[in-house]
């Protein structure tokens, strides 16, 4: 994957939630994150194709939404705590809910 793609994906997703891109430069593997944020620590990730089924789950999520619900896929791996599962939610829903400064909805 070219170098500009996930440059350009980091500073869309610093821009969407009020952050700032972190250059590599001088930059060591988990010392800094992507984006600088006031709330969050923001590390991105940009590949040719996200899972199908992580698509889908979001997909049943939303299907599923009743009012005002934040549609979320919670992702547990067999036999792991349930601490470390992971909770998945689209970029704009979670920029409509949180905002760039962390005020709930």
């Amino acid at each position: 994957m070219a170098d500009k793609l996930w440059k350009a994906s980091e500073r869309a997703i610093a821009g969407r939630i009020g952050g700032e891109r972190v250059p590599i430069t001088g930059r060591q593997r988990g010392s800094v994150p992507d984006v600088k944020h006031q709330w969050l620590s923001v590390e991105c990730k940009c590949r040719q194709l996200i899972p199908m089924w992580l698509k889908e789950a979001l997909a049943q999520a939303h299907a599923a939404v009743r009012g005002e619900q934040l549609p979320v896929a919670i992702l547990h791996e067999a036999g792991q705590r349930h601490d470390d599962d992971i909770v998945c939610v689209k970029l704009a829903e979670f920029v409509e809910w949180f905002g760039h400064d962390g005020r709930w909805r």
